[in-house]
C-alpha cells in the first residue's frame, strides 16, 4: 500500500544533515506533501528554530501528528557503515541518523494522511501537523513556542501522536502515555584554595560537600505508583581541582538531575534538597532547571485507539509504560490533551549506525492510519 512511499519519503528526510537546531528544508518537504491534502501551513521561526504548524479543517475535535526533524550529531563519521547521511538499505535494513529518531515516523505520518485523504473525504474534526527543528536541542524555541501561539489562538488539541520511538522490541510492544518530570540541578559548593600541606588555611569543597552527596543519593523521594516508578537522582558530572597535586581546591562543581514522578512536586524535591545541603553547613550556590513536568494520559479515546490499531495490523497487545526520557508531550499535555508517544523500536537512537526495519515502518505507516480510522 504505502512502503514504498514511506520509505522513498524517509530516505529523502534522512539525506539532508539537519543537525539540531537546524531543519535545512526538512519542513518544506512536508509541507509541499501536506499543502495538497488541504492543509494550511505556517512557518513559525522562533530564534534560531523552525517550526511548522499545518492543519486540514477547522472543527473539533483537533488530532495532531507531533515531531522533530532534527537529528543529534552523527558521532565519528568513519566508525558508521556507510554516510549517515546517505540513508542505505541492506536486506530490510534501512541505516541513517534520523531512520529512527524521527524523520521515519515523520514520513510514516505523512503518507498515513495521503492514503487518509486520498479521496479527499471530510471528517468531523481536524488533523494537524506540529513539527519543530528543536525537539533534540534544549527545547526552548520549539515546541513550547508553538503550543503558546495555539494557546493564544485558542487552538486546542484533543489528541496528540507523538511519534518518538517508543518501541522496545518489536513496533508497537510499547507506546508511552506519559513521561515523567524532569528537574536539574547545578551546584557550585564554595571553599578555600590553598597548599595541600596547610589543610587548617583551606577549605577543601569536596570534603565539605562528601556528607551531603551520601544523603542525596541515600534520600528515598517517593514510591512512585501505578503508572510511574519511584523518583531517582542521578549525578551527571562532578569536578574540582586546579590539576595538581599539592593545591586543595577552592571550589567544586557538581551537575545532577531528579527525574521524578507525580507523587511529588518540583518545589518540594528543591526544599528537600536545599533542607540536605543546608544541614551540613557549608557556603553554596545551586542554579534549578526545570525541563518538564511529569504527565500521564489515562485510558481514553487515544489510548484505546493506539491499542486498536496496534492489536489489528502488529496483531500484539500493546503494554502502556511513562519509562525513558522526556519528549516535547510534556508541552502539549498541559493543555488538556492526550498525549501517547508511538513509534518505532527505539535500541539504535542516538547511535552509531541508526536504523530501522523497512517492514516495521510500513506496518508504522499502517497504524497511524488505522488510528485516524479509529478516531474519525
Amino acid at each position: 500500500m504505502t512502503a514504498s512511499r514511506t520509505l522513498d519519503l524517509a530516505r529523502q528526510l534522512i539525506s539532508i544533515p539537519s543537525v539540531t537546531p537546524d531543519d535545512l528544508g526538512c519542513q518544506k518537504i512536508i509541507a509541499e506533501r501536506l499543502q495538497p491534502l488541504g492543509f494550511r501551513i505556517e512557518n513559525l521561526r522562533f530564534g534560531e528554530v523552525d517550526n511548522l504548524w499545518a492543519r486540514r479543517g477547522s472543527d473539533d475535535p483537533l488530532f495532531v501528528f507531533a515531531g522533530h526533524t532534527d537529528v543529534v550529531p552523527t558521532g565519528p563519521v568513519e566508525q558508521w557503515r556507510s554516510d549517515p547521511f546517505q540513508p542505505t538499505i541492506d536486506g530490510d535494513i534501512l541505516t541513517g541518523r534520523g531512520a529512527a529518531d524521527m524523520k521515519s515516523s515523520i514520513a510514516a505520518m505523512i503518507c498515513a494522511c495521503e492514503e487518509f485523504f486520498a479521496d479527499g473525504k471530510d471528517i468531523s474534526g481536524s488533523v494537524g501537523f506540529l513539527i519543530t527543528s528543536d525537539g533534540e536541542g534544549p527545547a526552548t524555541d520549539g515546541t513550547v513556542k508553538v503550543v503558546e501561539y495555539l494557546e493564544q489562538k485558542n487552538e486546542k488539541i484533543k489528541w496528540c501522536l507523538v511519534g518518538e520511538p517508543s518501541s522496545t522490541n518489536t513496533l508497537g510492544d510499547v507506546i508511552k502515555n506519559g513521561r515523567r518530570g524532569s528537574i536539574s540541578g547545578d551546584l557550585t559548593v564554595h571553599g578555600v584554595q590553598g597548599h595541600i600541606a596547610y589543610p587548617h588555611l583551606a577549605k577543601n569543597p569536596i570534603h565539605l560537600f562528601a556528607g551531603a552527596l551520601q544523603e542525596l543519593c541515600n534520600e528515598h523521594w517517593d514510591n512512585g505508583n501505578d503508572f510511574f516508578p519511584p523518583t531517582s537522582f542521578q549525578i551527571s558530572n562532578i569536578h574540582a581541582g586546579t590539576g595538581a597535586s599539592n593545591v586543595i581546591p577552592g571550589e567544586l562543581h557538581v551537575q545532577f538531575n531528579l527525574r521524578f514522578s507525580t507523587e511529588i512536586t518540583d518545589a518540594q524535591i528543591r526544599q528537600r534538597v536545599h533542607d540536605i545541603l543546608d544541614k551540613h553547613g557549608f557556603d553554596y550556590s545551586l542554579d534549578w532547571s526545570l525541563s518538564g513536568q511529569p504527565f500521564l494520559t489515562p485510558d481514553g479515546e487515544l489510548v484505546e485507539a493506539a491499542k486498536a490499531a496496534i492489536k489489528t495490523v502488529c496483531d500484539i497487545d500493546t503494554e502502556l509504560s511513562t519509562a525513558g526520557g522526556t519528549s516535547d508531550g510534556r508541552f502539549i499535555a498541559p493543555t488538556g490533551a492526550q498525549v501517547v508517544e508511538l513509534g518505532p523500536v527505539n535500541e539504535s537512537i542516538h547511535k552509531i549506525n541508526e536504523n530501522i526495519n523497512i517492514l516495521e515502518l510500513e506496518r508504522l505507516t499502517k497504524v497511524y492510519l488505522q488510528i485516524l480510522k479509529q478516531l474519525f
